[in-house]
C-alpha cells in the first residue's frame, strides 16, 4: 500500500490542471481586483519578482533573477473586500486600490510552498499537515534555451520562471486521490469520524446571527488561509448558515459595504443565492450616510445606478472551489442535487468515507459537524482526513517492519 502511494508523483496528479496567473512584486490591489475580474480565475499567485518586459541590457540579470522568483501567496476577491471592510479604507475605496497587493499578503504563516514536479504525493501530504495550504509544482515547457526564449517573447508577466509554468496542487486533488485508492485504506474509511480524533471542536470560527458582520472580519481573514467559512449560529448554538470566503469572491467590491453596516445574518441574505434585497441596499446606504461614509457610498451608488453592472454576488456554479451556503444540507441527502447556496454538514457519526465524497461533491476543503437538533458540534477538514490517511501508511510500514525483523 504504501509504496504505490509514495510511488505516485505529484506531476501526475496535475495532469490537465491549467497553470496559475500571476501577480509580481509591483502590483497594485486593483491591479489584482482588475485581473481577477478579466479572468475565470478564483486566485492570483502573488510572486517576489517582476514580471515586467526586459529591455535587453536587463536580460542577463533577468535570467539570474528567475532563478530566485518564487509563488509567495496567493489573491483572491474576498481578501480585497475584507481590505476594503477596514474603516481608512472605507473612508476612500479608491485610494485604498492604490495600495501594493503585498498588503494582502500574510506576514506569517508558511501558506506556500513550492514542491518539485517528481516528489512523492506523500511528501506534499506531510507538507499538509505540517501548516502549508499551499503547493505549488512546476510543468515542464521547454528545453535548455527556455528561460531565453522566455524573455525574448516577453512571457515574463505569466507563471513562466525557468523554462516552465506553475500549477497549484490543492488538498481536493490528493484529498480525491485518496478516495480513488479508498480500497487501500478501508479499515479507516469506515469508521465515524468522532472515533478518529479528526473533529475541531475547539476552534471553530463561528459568530452569532445578530452579531455585527463586521466581528467576522478576523475570523474571514484566518478562514481565507485555511481554506473554510464562518458559521452562523443562533442563540442556541444551532448552525444557521455561513459566511463563505468562496461566496465572496463571486462578489463585486462594494459587498464591504454591507459587511462594513449590516449584521451577519443580514449579510447572509444580501450575498445569497439570487442577489440583495432592494430593503437591504437601501438600509446598507442608510447606514452608510449615517456614519459619513461617502466615497463608499459613491461605490454602491456607482453599482446600483449602472444597469451593466450588478451590486449582487454571481450565482455562478462554475467556481473552482464552491461558493458560499446559507442553508444546512444534512449528509444523509448529499446524493441529491442542492443549489450553491446550502450549507454542508454531517455528523459525528458520518463515516470518514462519506464525509470525504460529500465535500469532493460539493468542492469544499471542510464540512460543519452538527449534532442531531444541528447544534454545530465542530468542522472537519481535509487537512484532518489527510492526517488519518498519512498515519495508516505509518502503521501498515510499521507492521512491515516487524515482520522482518529478526526474532
Amino acid at each position: 500500500m504504501a509504496a504505490s502511494l509514495l510511488a505516485r508523483e505529484v506531476s501526475d496528479l496535475c495532469l490537465g490542471k491549467p497553470a496559475l496567473r500571476s501577480l509580481s512584486v509591483s502590483a497594485t490591489v486593483g491591479d489584482a481586483l482588475t485581473t481577477l475580474k478579466r479572468s475565470r480565475d478564483n486566485y492570483i499567485s502573488f510572486w517576489n519578482c517582476n514580471h515586467g518586459h526586459f529591455s535587453e541590457v536587463d536580460k542577463v540579470d533577468a535570467v539570474a533573477a528567475l532563478d530566485d522568483c518564487r509563488c509567495v501567496g496567493k489573491v483572491c476577491v474576498a481578501d480585497i473586500i475584507g481590505f476594503l471592510c477596514k474603516e481608512e479604507n472605507l473612508s476612500n475605496p479608491g485610494i485604498a486600490l492604490q495600495a501594493p497587493v503585498s498588503v494582502l499578503i500574510p506576514k506569517t504563516g508558511d501558506f506556500v510552498r513550492h514542491l518539485e514536479s517528481n516528489a512523492s504525493l506523500v511528501e506534499a501530504m506531510d507538507l499538509i499537515l505540517e501548516g502549508v495550504q499551499n503547493i505549488v509544482i512546476p510543468m515542464e515547457i521547454g528545453g535548455k534555451n527556455s528561460r531565453k526564449k522566455l524573455l525574448q517573447n516577453n512571457l515574463s508577466k505569466s507563471t513562466f520562471h525557468n523554462g516552465r509554468q506553475y500549477c497549484w496542487l490543492t488538498q481536493e486533488d490528493m484529498v480525491r486521490y485518496l478516495v480513488n485508492s479508498i480500497s487501500l485504506f478501508s479499515s479507516a474509511a469506515v469508521n465515524p469520524i468522532n472515533s478518529l480524533d479528526i473533529i475541531n471542536v475547539q476552534d471553530i470560527p463561528a459568530v452569532h446571527y445578530d452579531d455585527p458582520a463586521s466581528s467576522a472580519l478576523p475570523l474571514l481573514a484566518k478562514c481565507l488561509e485555511m481554506q473554510t467559512s464562518v458559521a452562523i449560529i443562533d442563540g442556541e448554538g444551532k448552525l444557521i448558515g455561513e459566511i463563505s470566503p468562496y461566496k465572496l469572491n463571486s462578489c463585486d467590491e462594494d459587498v464591504a459595504a454591507a459587511i462594513a453596516t449590516l449584521s451577519a445574518g443580514e449579510l447572509m441574505a444580501y450575498i445569497d443565492f439570487g442577489g440583495p434585497p432592494e430593503d437591504l441596499i437601501q438600509l446598507v446606504k442608510e447606514r452608510l450616510q449615517e456614519r459619513k461614509l461617502v466615497k463608499a457610498l459613491e461605490l454602491m451608488e456607482d453599482y446600483s445606478g449602472n444597469s451593466s453592472v450588478s451590486s449582487s454576488c454571481s450565482s455562478s456554479s462554475d467556481d473552482e472551489f464552491g461558493v458560499g451556503r446559507s442553508v444546512v444540507k444534512s449528509v444523509g441527502n448529499s446524493a441529491r442535487s442542492v443549489k450553491r447556496s446550502e450549507a454542508i454538514v454531517c455528523h459525528p457519526w458520518s463515516s470518514l468515507v462519506a464525509v470525504m465524497i460529500q465535500a469532493l461533491a460539493h468542492r469544499i476543503n471542510y464540512v460543519w459537524v452538527v449534532k442531531e437538533d444541528r447544534t454545530l458540534f465542530g468542522i472537519v477538514t481535509f487537512a484532518g482526513m489527510m492526517k488519518i490517511f498519512r498515519e495508516t501508511i505509518e502503521d501498515h510500514d510499521l507492521g512491515k517492519a516487524l515482520k522482518k525483523s529478526p526474532t
